[in-house]
């Protein structure tokens, strides 16, 4: 066979494999977000000579100045930041129509991990380092009512972890603020000591930190202080409802998970969020007699 005739069969041959397995486009890239995220701003503010950070979300104006505005302050756990929260969380892509503030700590000793405090967190208990995430808290929603038509009576805390913690604490020393709580990955050994609120307790039963033993107790405490007597029926993925006799239901939503923060919880939060307008607005002073 001469070189000329082996040439010929050979392209013929690449244009037989070239037919069979025609080229084919890159698989499309996973898509994004249906609704994209809204943008967040970076806000600070000068608490007792301390700069203290946290982003927003504000709805397009002018319904945040105009329209009663529900407000949902969000806190990151130990080590985190405002930033990771606000990807974790993403309140605001569930509620745009809502002042969504993720607040940061500042760099606080850990109960469970960080003794030495080189990273950040929130104050466990009222009194400890003075104060300065209560005050930093009380410093925002302050403004924020300043600035904003804030709805007094659809004011909600959740956090995770350490901010979870906080929340609680929230709830300890500022039950009247708020309309409804949602911690999650957390415990509090002064749950018999809270006011009634709505709330909505989320935990891992296989949680390697904070253990889901300690987070029952809580739970259980809770439902005390709420008035929740009646047997748990099914509320929605994962979740169950205690009904009360205060007005003060209980959401808990218990996975088979360890610390993670499950990717879930955020719509859940905002459903049961939206469920508890109006528990949380001051009644009116009463006049002294006479």
């Amino acid at each position: 066979m001469n070189l000329r005739l082996c040439i010929a069969i050979l392209a013929s041959a690449s244009a037989a494999l070239g037919q069979a397995t025609p080229q084919t486009s890159a698989p499309p890239a996973p898509r994004e977000r249906a609704q994209a995220e809204p943008a967040l701003t970076r806000r600070t503010w000068t608490v007792e000579g301390a700069e203290r950070l946290a982003f927003l979300h504000i709805p397009a104006p002018p319904a945040a100045a105009k329209t009663d505005t529900p407000v949902v302050f969000a806190f990151h756990g130990h080590g985190g930041n405002a930033r990771q929260a606000s990807r974790s969380f993403h309140i605001e892509t569930e509620w745009p129509e809502a002042i969504v503030v993720y607040m940061e700590g500042l760099p606080t000793p850990g109960a469970l991990t960080d003794p030495e405090g080189k990273r950040n967190g929130w104050q466990a208990r009222e009194g400890l380092q003075d104060d300065r995430d209560l005050k930093f808290f009380d410093t925002v929603l302050a403004s924020l009512r300043k600035e904003y038509k804030v709805d007094d009576g659809r004011i909600y805390a959740m956090g995770h972890s350490n901010g979870g913690a906080f929340t609680y604490l929230l709830w300890k020393t500022r039950a009247p603020v708020f309309a409804a709580f949602a911690p999650s990955g957390a415990y509090t050994g002064r749950a018999a000591t809270l006011a009634p609120r709505p709330a909505m307790h989320i935990a891992g039963t296989k949680d390697e930190l904070v253990k889901f033993d300690n987070q029952q107790r809580t739970i259980d405490a809770v439902k005390r202080v709420n008035g929740c007597t009646e047997p748990g029926k099914p509320w929605d993925r994962d979740c169950t409802r205690y009904d009360s006799t205060k007005g003060t239901p209980l959401v808990t939503l218990i996975y088979d998970g360890s610390h993670r923060y499950p990717a879930h919880a955020p719509a859940l939060i905002v459903k049961f969020f939206k469920e508890q307008p109006e528990q949380a607005k001051p009644a009116p002073a009463q006049k002294n007699p006479g």
